[in-house]
């Protein structure tokens, strides 16, 4: 049975708006978090504060 990947909780929160998300990701073979977040909901796509810490 092939072994889960370490889930991450992921806080993103936009330098321009204040806006705050919460989400989960795992890291990819690329090194890159994989959460599936795009952009803020005022059309931020660059400029975010990252805090990612392991899932409990």
């Amino acid at each position: 049975m092939p072994q889960a990947k370490q889930r991450y909780k992921v806080i993103i929160r936009c330098k321009n708006c204040g806006e705050k998300y919460i989400l989960r990701g795992r890291y990819n073979e690329d090194g890159g978090l994989d959460t599936g977040f795009k952009r803020c909901v005022c059309g931020n796509e660059a400029n975010f504060d990252e805090d990612v810490s392991l899932e409990e």
